[in-house]
């Protein structure tokens, strides 16, 4: 297709968010492009020295009703859908000259809704009309008409117009499916807002109607298995210290799986703020887990759990990683992904040793005081929760057993909870000192996953006797006490909740172990 590009002599600019704003009006004055704006953006323009017409001057209609009425009128939505060689009789005889740039961004309503104590009236004053019409006009006729929806893309159309006179026909579409996508996500606010309004005009946690919308990121070789096609999608803004917001430093391209568990070790590893902690993830489980005084020694602790499960394991760390660090990662093991919040120079020359290694910056670990809504997809539906960020006070729990914890098994039992809560169900773990001893993950029955974590610290050669033992939800029955036990197991935290607590509790008392309910279940499907 030939460039088509179409020249912008007449631009409409109205914008909530004047980010960029000055750059962008003086680029467009300088290349001699009339410019109509209105209200706030119009007397900011003016301040800078712009010449602007006021858009009531322009349509010869005032604006009205606080602000909202003032651009829907026929000379302005005329010049934005008129199509050359078709409305050109039409335009010319109704006085409408045409608009080639519309700059709209819209009322603030995502930024008014956050705000604590906002009213519904407040929320419904900040649905902006004219905006939306505006943009849906500017783009469908986007075969002549450029739009601009973020102040991000206005350098670059600048560039573009002052190098080649006018706006591709490719890049018209590109942002004429951005205005699009501005608009549909902007109205899913608006309807997953309203929508969860009761009849007391307060907000429930769920709506009638459920709108989300993610941008594409990147193509995958594929998705789980080579036959299913895959791509990576992210939030609008990802926050830090998440997969959304992590970026690529070296190595092949991040595959399905390899994202899935990144997630899965950064999220684990996130639990582990007082002390440097290094979390190691095969197939979306922690085989190993670790706190220690710095990351090196925490890094040995964790593979030391299981070495045969970490190899082509992907790596977790809360803190900036050393050169020390990488170079012991390196003699010990091959690695398919590292993670970590930040990295020293030295560091990443030892990685780019190897350099098929994926290694990922996520940035700062933020602390989360409140649940975000996790998504889980069902055959003609859609799962949707809060996520899991609950953590009890090991030290406040429930001690059930005739003997009370020492404070040694106190802080395994923590640790050990913390780690169950990001194995897959059913989920038990064993913990000494700041490290997981065994890990039994994603078996129908819970005894049979006490037995796997013996089997795993057997088969590193890790001592059993002494551990803590934590489990994501209640025995059922008191095999699993039992089979613990035999491990030697002195220390069991669970939620407790069974119609059989009585008798695992006397299962507990009778090996003389301490055990605690937390009344809190962390299953993790």
């Amino acid at each position: 297709m030939a460039q088509n590009r179409v020249p912008i002599r007449r631009a409409l600019i109205s914008v909530s968010d004047k980010t960029n704003l000055d750059m962008l009006a003086n680029g467009l004055s300088r290349l001699g492009v009339e410019i109509l704006s209105t209200g706030g953006t119009a007397k900011m323009l003016e301040q800078s020295g712009i010449l602007v017409t006021e858009i009531s001057q322009y349509t010869e209609f005032p604006e009205m009703m606080d602000g909202r009425i003032k651009t829907l009128h026929p000379r302005v939505h005329g010049a934005l859908l008129g199509r050359n060689g078709v409305d050109d009789e039409v335009m010319a005889q109704h006085g409408i000259e045409g608009i080639d740039l519309l700059v709209v961004n819209l009322y603030p309503f995502e930024a008014t809704i956050k705000q604590q104590g906002v009213t519904l009236e407040q929320a419904i004053e900040n649905i902006d009309i004219g905006g939306p019409a505006m943009i849906r006009a500017a783009s469908k006729n986007h075969d002549r008409v450029t739009v601009l929806v973020n102040p991000e893309d206005y350098e670059e159309m600048l560039d573009e117009l002052s190098t080649y006179g006018g706006i591709s026909h490719a890049n018209r579409h590109i942002l004429a499916a951005k205005a699009f996508a501005h608009t549909a996500r902007y109205d899913g606010l608006i309807a997953n807002y309203l929508s969860a309004i009761n009849d007391t005009e307060e907000q429930e946690d769920f709506p009638r109607y459920f709108t989300k919308q993610f941008n594409h990121r990147s193509e995958l070789r594929y998705g789980e298995n080579p036959h299913q096609k895959a791509a990576f999608y992210t939030e609008q803004n990802p926050a830090s210290g998440t997969m959304g917001h992590a970026w690529q430093i070296q190595g092949k391209a991040l595959s399905y799986n390899n994202i899935a568990d990144a997630d899965a070790a950064l999220s684990c590893v996130k639990e582990f703020n007082d002390l440097p902690a290094c979390v190691i993830v095969k197939h979306a489980n922690p085989c190993g887990v670790a706190t220690e005084s710095n990351l090196t020694l925490a890094y040995l602790k964790a593979f030391a759990t299981d070495p045969t499960s970490a190899f082509g394991g992907v790596l977790a760390f809360n803190q900036k990683l050393t050169a020390q660090v990488a170079e012991t990662i390196l003699e010990k093991q091959f690695a398919e992904v590292i993670v970590a919040p930040a990295y020293e120079d030295e560091a990443l020359k030892v990685f780019a040793t190897k350099k098929n290694l994926r290694v990922i910056c996520c940035g700062d670990l933020p602390e989360h005081t409140k649940p975000w809504k996790m998504y889980k997809r069902v055959s003609g539906g859609l799962l949707v929760q809060d996520a899991d960020i609950e953590m009890i006070d090991v030290a406040q729990a429930e001690v059930v057993s005739k003997r009370t914890p020492t404070t040694q098994e106190l802080t395994d039992m923590a640790f050990a909870w913390k780690v169950a809560k990001w194995v897959k169900s059913n989920a038990i773990v064993y913990v000494k000192d700041a490290q997981t001893i065994g890990v039994g993950a994603g078996q129908m029955s819970r005894v049979v996953s006490a037995r796997i974590a013996s089997i795993k610290a057997d088969d590193a050669g890790l001592k059993v006797p002494g551990s803590a033992m934590a489990s994501d939800a209640f025995f059922p029955f008191r095999d699993g006490i039992d089979a613990a036990a035999q491990a030697g197991i002195t220390a069991v935290i669970q939620p407790g909740g069974s119609i059989r607590d009585e008798e695992v509790i006397q299962a507990a008392d009778e090996h003389d172990m301490a055990m605690i309910f937390t009344g809190m279940r962390h299953f993790n499907h």
